[in-house]
């Protein structure tokens, strides 16, 4: 791709303009008529990224489906369940919580779909679109206001019990607008599709005082009952003598879900086909529920298995654990080479931006730019918050702040609905972490100042391949301040660009020497052109809880950065290493 050296201030004046950013995919940048030709690529020059994986380009929005927005309240199946219903099921707790449906549907997020490509968002991840029993479970553990895998008097809203891994809930779909029908018009409006995916469990299996239809059961296809966990404990299953049990571990994992028997091959086939059947239908990525619950061969023969009928296709789980070294084994391409959610990052850099209000040096070990045990810590999803856990705890200016970092910083970010209006900050699951967004919220969130900061360094990171998939040097990372280079060069494509972040309350004098190339430097932000000569200085301020971005689209030709960049190539990869002892094999 040829890049525009005038599309930076194209940019530039894009924010200061306050312009919504187009639905359609941003367009590769074409020299006109009467501008100069690009200079034939140097056969011999270095090539630096992070990575060059395309998901990259894409920032990330969760979603929670039933969540969202209902678009079609003629889908909401308000009479189901009969003496258990699944709608609307309010807790008394802080935060209004709702355990039940509460309508959000393929067509409210598809109607919003242009929200969030204005944000400067490229993908959208859901929550798993699967069949899950028809009634609220009875069994579990009570839920309290600030419990955690309780599941007594709650439905399947969320997605994550699935009874029919190849049937889309009845909750989801509308006349004319089936999942496919979703993907494309997602895919119409510039957003990639990732699917969450669930290879460890299925519904709740046991503890009910009276077995109930679904749970604990999983259908082929067709209907056919496949599985049956028979409201049995685990220790009672038997895999050996009945049909119906061999889709279950006999013991116990998480909560009183009917744990998959990963080592069956035939939960393998069950799940390989249900998940290409989505892919078919116009999925782009997989999210991995609960990956560390499934051992390691498993994932290797899962993802051999779907990309051998869609080559690389990339996939990132979730591996609960803050301690880089049990969850990078995942990474590894003798594990199966799933990238994964970046749980070391995300505590560091909640610490930074929330009450904490910790030094910025904290996210510099957990970013792992050298001989780190992650097969490769670009291809990390980095984030602060989601479903299973507190919302992040922060004013305004905290989660402008760590929106400054995910754009800019190494890996792919991934915003859980609603931050960008800081909805719901600090709660907790049953307090206020998954509750209903809706039209009035979405309609208002234009106005708020999170929301406009976050769209205006999305925005640069959409159209900078530097911040996508370029290397990260560090230059300073201490107290508020933050000062670092992306670089990437590759085939025809170079780009540096320089990043400064100030978490302060007060407005931050920058100077910046090291590793510098002269040249004419495009303040994004500010919209306006810095020249360089060499050996001078950039010269800047940015304000209390900012940020700039200057890019160069230019080869590197400044030899300490060559240098550097060339450390950093050589030992951005995993070096050796086998797993922690148990720790990534929690079976």
């Amino acid at each position: 791709m040829r890049r525009n050296p005038m599309l930076p201030i194209a940019i530039a004046a894009a924010i200061a303009a306050c312009t919504p950013m187009s639905s359609e995919p941003p367009a590769e940048a074409e020299y006109s008529e009467g501008d100069a030709a690009p200079a034939p690529v140097d056969p011999d020059r270095k090539e630096y990224y992070g990575t060059l994986e395309p998901m990259a380009e894409h920032a990330v929005y969760f979603v929670v489906t039933d969540r969202f927005v209902n678009g079609d309240e003629g889908n909401d199946q308000r009479d189901q369940g009969g003496e258990h219903p699944t709608f609307d099921i309010p807790l008394d707790c802080p935060g209004d919580d709702n355990i039940g449906y509460l309508g959000g549907d393929f067509r409210g997020l598809l109607d919003n779909a242009a929200y969030i490509r204005e944000m400067g968002f490229g993908a959208v991840w859901i929550t798993p679109i699967v069949d899950n029993p028809d009634e609220a479970f009875t069994g579990g553990d009570p839920i309290t206001c600030t419990s955690f895998l309780t599941d007594q008097g709650k439905a399947g809203y969320h997605g994550y019990w699935a009874t029919n891994f190849h049937t889309v809930d009845e909750h989801l779909e509308s006349p004319g607008l089936a999942f496919a029908d979703l993907t494309a018009g997602l895919h119409d409006n510039g957003l990639k599709v990732v699917l969450d995916i669930v290879a460890n469990h299925g519904s709740p299996g046991w503890t009910m005082p009276e077995k109930q239809p679904g749970f604990g059961q999983i259908f082929a296809a067709d209907g056919t009952l496949v599985a049956d966990h028979g409201n049995l404990p685990p220790e009672q299953l038997d895999p050996a003598g009945e049909p119906l049990h061999a889709f279950y571990n006999p013991k116990k994992d998480l909560a009183q879900l009917a744990d998959l028997a990963g080592d069956n091959p035939a939960v393998m086939d069950h799940l390989v086909s249900a998940y290409l059947q989505w892919i078919d239908q116009g999925v782009d990525a997989f999210r991995i529920d609960t990956i560390r619950h499934q051992p390691l061969p498993f994932w290797k023969t899962f993802s051999d298995r779907i990309r051998a009928e869609h080559p690389g296709f990339f996939m990132f789980g979730e591996a609960f654990d803050y301690e880089a070294a049990n969850i990078a084994p995942f990474t590894w391409p003798e594990n199966g080479g799933v990238s994964l959610l970046d749980f070391p990052v995300k505590q560091a850099l909640a610490d930074a931006v929330g009450p904490k209000d910790a030094d910025f040096a904290t996210l510099a070990a957990p970013l792992a730019l050298e001989n780190g045990p992650y097969q490769n810590p670009y291809e990390l999803m980095t984030f602060y918050d989601n479903h299973d856990m507190a919302r992040l705890d922060a004013t305004d200016e905290g989660f402008i702040d760590a929106h400054h970092w995910l754009f800019t910083a190494r890996g792919t970010p991934v915003i859980y609905y609603g931050s960008e209006t800081g909805f719901m900050r600090g709660r907790v699951e049953h307090s206020g972490n998954r509750n209903y967004f809706g039209q009035a919220r979405i309609d208002a969130a234009a106005e708020h100042p999170i929301r406009q900061a976050l769209a205006r360094i999305a925005r640069v990171r959409a159209e900078s391949p530097a911040l996508q998939k370029g290397l990260q040097v560090n230059v300073e990372l201490a107290g508020d301040r933050a000062v670092f280079y992306r670089v990437f060069q590759h085939g025809d494509t170079a780009q540096i660009a320089l990043v400064l972040l100030n978490k302060g309350d007060a407005p931050e004098a920058f100077s910046i020497a090291q590793y510098l190339q002269p040249g004419d430097w495009h303040a994004v932000l500010a919209g306006e052109i810095r020249p360089v000569g060499p050996d001078e200085t950039l010269e800047t301020t940015v304000p209390a809880h900012g940020a700039e971005v200057f890019l160069l689209d230019a080869a590197v030709d400044q030899p300490e950065l060559a240098a550097r960049l060339a450390q950093l190539m050589a030992s951005k990869h995993r070096t050796s290493g086998a797993p922690p002892s148990g720790s990534a094999e929690p079976r």
